[in-house]
């Protein structure tokens, strides 16, 4: 008999946020998996569910310790469900080496959706959401934080980063140094909660807002994805010059046009055809 694994998604500070059927899992799950043990019973004494024992702590120092046991448990009938202290478990959270161990065990894996910080920054951010890319923290320092701030300074797609209320300033200023200051940004701060704030600027305003000010709470960063470079069309002329060029060094007609389409970036067929042309 296979038990099931299922990701539940909880408030991620509106308790009214929380499903019925996250409800119903977590009131029969024969074990819960959660981040901080406390922070969870909290959360089911709030919706009157028991926790009757069956709370186990699953987070980033101990979840690889604890995957096997939990995989065995779950093959064996059990019905293991997976929290984190907040929104969807596997984002920016504990979880996702567990889940990809529980597939590849052949375990039936189950989302029971909800809350997720990433998206409901997302959607009230007021950037494009058709095409965007989450990429969590931002490493703290060296070049990790300098290859992860040159990468988001590239990026075409909107972007969702997380950071703690302390290091927020510290984020924006580094933003601004490396992008363009004109460039869109949304601070969520708080979302769902008593105290929700949604800022919307350009990172220079960012700087300006954020810098220097306490700050306290959950925070979000949506950052609007970079324009995209201009890309200016190669005309027959220069074709046709490269051509003349790789010839007069000796290069066959052949080699000739494979350079052109190389070095100007064109459709190798036509740099074939411009070289065939050629007298």
């Amino acid at each position: 008999m296979s038990g099931e694994l299922a990701v539940v998604s909880t408030p991620i500070g509106n308790l009214g946020d929380v499903t019925t059927r996250a409800v119903d899992v977590l009131s029969a799950a024969d074990q819960i998996l959660c981040e901080d043990t406390r922070r969870t019973r909290i959360l089911l004494s709030a919706l009157g569910i028991p926790g009757r024992g069956r709370l186990v702590s699953l987070h980033e120092h101990n979840e690889e310790d604890r995957i096997a046991a939990v995989v065995a448990r779950i093959a064996g009938g059990a019905r293991v469900a997976l929290v984190c202290d907040a929104g969807t478990p596997g984002i920016s959270d504990p979880g996702q080496r567990l889940i990809a161990a529980s597939t590849e065990a052949g375990v039936e894996v189950t989302a029971v959706p909800g809350a997720s910080a990433l998206l409901a920054a997302l959607v009230v951010s007021g950037l494009p959401t058709d095409r965007f890319c989450m990429e969590g923290f931002v490493p703290r320092k060296g070049r990790d934080r300098e290859a992860a701030l040159a990468a988001l300074a590239a990026e075409e797609r909107t972007a969702v980063v997380y950071e703690a209320p302390g290091r927020l300033g510290a984020l924006l200023s580094a933003f601004a140094d490396v992008m363009d200051p004109q460039r869109q940004v949304c601070v969520c701060r708080e979302l769902t909660k008593l105290h929700e704030e949604v800022w919307r600027g350009s990172l220079a305003q960012a700087v300006d807002r954020w810098v220097g000010v306490e700050v306290r709470g959950e925070i979000v960063v949506v950052l609007a994805g970079a324009e995209p470079e201009e890309v200016v069309p190669v005309d027959d002329a220069a074709v046709l010059a490269h051509l003349e060029a790789s010839l007069a060094r000796g290069l066959s007609r052949r080699d000739a046009a494979k350079a052109a389409a190389d070095e100007l970036g064109v459709q190798r067929r036509r740099a074939y055809e411009a070289a065939s042309d050629l007298a």
